[in-house]
């Protein structure tokens, strides 16, 4: 069941593009329905208009289909002006350290390089960060950088804890500050995976 006059989005609870893109959304309080993805089970309905199959994915109440998580915050969020440095770290969260990431989170499952240590080259971008910090990255207040990169510094610190709080203090401090927010709580609530036989959850503000 749907309601054609709001937006959908498909999007999985963990994923760290599709979380950002709730982030934008739930700032902007968007009112749009939510369809819950199962990534061994992805509904056809998401398959038909984005064949790529990952999360997330906004089709807009126009028919538009948004792909792309900075897409979806862009739409969200009113395409905000960012100086070219806040991009290049958006930039470089989204590849030089998202593929260092997913190596050292996940040991194995993908093809490493003899002697590189993806720590090491993780860190490289959490000093640049740790300094950028004042006490957000877009200054006093957190905004659009903060939001397309947190997802992705939450997932490096939870794989040592201890070791990450004793070396990064600010971005210590700055992960609680959105783990503890109402913000975080609402967009990390647990959905059933979507049925097109079942009520959509609608998320309204």
């Amino acid at each position: 069941m749907t309601n054609s006059t709001l937006p959908i989005l498909y999007s999985f609870r963990r994923c760290p593009y599709a979380m950002r893109a709730r982030l934008a959304l739930y700032t902007a309080k968007v009112n749009h329905e939510h369809r819950e993805v199962s990534l061994k089970n992805k509904p056809e309905a998401l398959l038909n208009i984005s064949p790529k199959g990952t999360v997330p994915v906004l089709q807009l109440a126009d028919g538009t289909i948004l792909e792309q998580s900075l897409d979806i915050m862009n739409w969200a969020l009113g395409n905000p002006s960012l100086s070219p440095e806040k991009q290049h770290l958006i930039i470089e969260n989204d590849t030089t350290f998202k593929y260092a990431l997913d190596r050292y989170k996940y040991p194995g499952r993908y093809q490493e390089e003899p002697g590189v240590n993806y720590q090491e080259v993780c860190e490289k971008f959490l000093k640049k960060l740790e300094a950028h910090l004042s006490p957000c990255l877009e200054g006093k207040m957190s905004g659009f950088t903060d939001m397309a990169i947190f997802p992705f510094i939450r997932q490096f610190s939870m794989v040592n804890p201890d070791w990450f709080d004793a070396h990064y203090p600010a971005l210590r401090t700055w992960l609680d500050f959105f783990i503890s927010s109402d913000l975080f709580q609402e967009i990390m609530k647990v959905y059933a995976p979507w049925s097109a036989d079942e009520k959509t959850p609608l998320i309204r503000f």
